[in-house]
């Protein structure tokens, strides 16, 4: 059988009130300025950056993923607020928690032991965030398009209990396996 790669990252996906009103603001962000780079995934913070995996594979995957995820803890996540990374990127800011970093550090120490994944420079510089548009950002306009996000706001919680596995399947980012906490 060939060797297919496939893109793969993990992720916070938040259901519910908190999925609902991100993908409001992402849409709006269409319905005025027509950004849509954010719209082709569900709206997510990112544990583990995009990664390669042989698909024939995913299996050893899940189940290593399975393992780590089986011993983690549910805690809850405060969103609020709207952030930029320079003139590249919009997010919803995520309130500092000692719990996500302890998960997201120990997530990234495992991928590279365990699955042998490289580390990106984002796994270790970790600014926890919910991208609203980047990649199609236009520069001349950044500034109407952060200030019109800006002035809706954003105001949220969610308990996280639940990892996702997403899949790049043409161009869209889909949850692809779910990854429960034990407690």
């Amino acid at each position: 059988m060939p060797k297919v790669l496939q893109k793969y990252f993990i992720a916070i996906v938040p259901e519910g009130e908190v999925q609902e009103n991100a993908t409001a603001l992402k849409l709006q962000l269409k319905e005025e300025f027509n950004l849509k780079y954010a719209l082709k995934s569900p709206a997510h913070v990112t544990l583990k950056m995009p990664f390669l995996w042989n698909e024939a594979k995913e299996h050893q995957l899940i189940s290593q993923l399975d393992a780590f995820f089986q011993e983690q803890s549910r805690f809850k996540l405060a969103l609020k607020g709207i952030g930029k990374f320079g003139q590249r990127v919009i997010y919803i800011k995520v309130k500092e928690h000692k719990a996500l970093t302890q998960l997201q550090s120990d997530l990234v120490q495992r991928c590279k032991t365990q699955l042998k994944l490289k580390l990106e420079l984002s796994d270790s510089s970790y600014h926890p965030h919910m991208t609203l548009a980047f990649k199609d950002i236009k520069k001349k306009m950044f500034s109407e398009y952060y200030d019109f996000i800006k002035s809706r706001g954003f105001s949220g919680g969610v308990e996280v209990n639940q990892v996702v596995l997403l899949k790049k399947d043409d161009r869209q980012w889909a949850a692809f396996h779910v990854f429960p906490f034990s407690s």
